[in-house]
């Protein structure tokens, strides 16, 4: 008499997978939602600095002043004047960073101007010009890394992590 040869995978074989593919994700959720909030931190703070520098190099090309604003969302706008209307340079929507939110030094401020020299300049609202730019996640996890955007008077930008403490060269200024 011949003994049947079993096929395939058992009822009991196959509950025991899934139980471990669980455990496997449970274990590794925690951090894929830290990278996950890291990486939309850094989507975040490497466009707006982007638009900064897109903005200065703009107004050192066509040596005029040339503003960058910080729209709520993380998205940007950039532009001049040509002829004496406003003209919309280049903008940003805020991509790939839904829970990541920028927060402005002094308080409120939207707009930073710079010169044909590359230089900040005050306004031409007189509002306060952006000098700093923190970028943090709206989602509470253990691991996540908020980022900061610095201004200098001269135009100079740096984005910095301000956990970081000398002499690693991300520190803040």
């Amino acid at each position: 008499m011949r003994s049947a040869i079993q096929r395939g995978v058992t009822l009991v074989e196959l509950m025991i997978a899934l139980v471990i593919i669980a455990a496997l994700i449970m274990v590794a959720m925690p951090s894929f939602s830290a990278w996950l909030a890291n990486a939309q931190i850094r989507n975040a703070a490497e466009g707006i600095l982007n638009g900064m520098q897109f903005a200065r190099a703009q107004a050192i090309q066509r040596n005029t002043p040339v503003w960058f604003e910080l729209a709520a969302n993380n998205g940007w706008t950039v532009t001049t004047l040509v002829d004496g209307s406003e003209e919309e340079l280049q903008s940003r929507p805020a991509e790939g960073s839904a829970t990541a939110e920028a927060t402005t030094q002094p308080a409120g401020a939207t707009t930073l101007t710079f010169n044909g020299m590359g230089w900040v300049v005050p306004n031409a609202d007189s509002t306060n010009s952006i000098t700093r730019v923190d970028v943090e996640s709206t989602v509470v996890v253990d691991g996540i890394r908020p980022l900061r955007i610095t201004v200098g008077p001269g135009g100079a930008m740096k984005m910095c992590d301000p956990a970081v403490a000398d002499p690693d060269p991300r520190v803040c200024p």
